[in-house]
């Protein structure tokens, strides 16, 4: 089970390091067409920050301020049986960054000891001037028996502030498809 005190980026970025990275992605419902960087899917609706927009398909459900983490500035979740088992979180501002890098280390900051961390991939989101590089991290952790897989997507904005958008789902609940789009959707203000 996902809880919304997993994600606690901010106290972990903070020891780390104080130039690494921080988050972004507030809530607003939105759809769209298209396919490609920035693109939303037809039928799904986005989380939107003032730095970060996000796309999550129809089957998640927003967490309204109160049913996410406080250091989350907006999340989804997937929920089955009254289980969370995926959710897509925005942070903002979680750590000083002065590179995509820097911002992707201080958000590995915040996956769990024991988990599997990838090696950091150089890839491009959607920004206010054309492409805005950014750091995509891979990670797996098992929680009650359950293996899942996650990703973390990391950068700065326009104002050189860190985000991150996190992606946690149970093996097999989110297809590669979704999470490709999830991903592509990203949008950087």
């Amino acid at each position: 089970m996902i809880n919304e005190n997993m994600t606690r980026w901010p106290a972990l970025a903070t020891v780390i390091s104080a130039s690494t990275a921080s988050a972004v992605v507030l809530l607003t419902a939105g759809c769209g067409t298209g396919t490609g960087a920035g693109a939303v899917p037809d039928g799904w609706r986005t989380l939107t920050t003032p730095a970060v927009t996000v796309a999550y398909p129809p089957a998640f459900t927003r967490q309204t301020d109160a049913e996410r983490s406080k250091y989350n500035a907006a999340a989804a979740a997937l929920a089955e049986g009254g289980e969370s088992v995926a959710i897509i979180t925005v942070q903002l501002g979680f750590t000083n960054a002065d590179s995509a890098e820097e911002a992707a280390i201080g958000a590995e900051a915040g996956i769990a000891l024991g988990s599997t961390l990838g090696k950091q991939e150089q890839i491009t989101v959607a920004g206010p001037d054309g492409g805005e590089e950014a750091r995509r991290v891979n990670f797996a952790f098992t929680e009650k028996g359950t293996q899942y897989q996650g990703v973390i997507v990391a950068g700065l904005d326009s104002a050189q502030k860190s985000y991150a958008v996190r992606i946690d789902a149970a093996g097999g609940k989110l297809a590669e498809g979704e999470l490709k789009q999830i991903i592509e959707s990203i949008t950087v203000k």
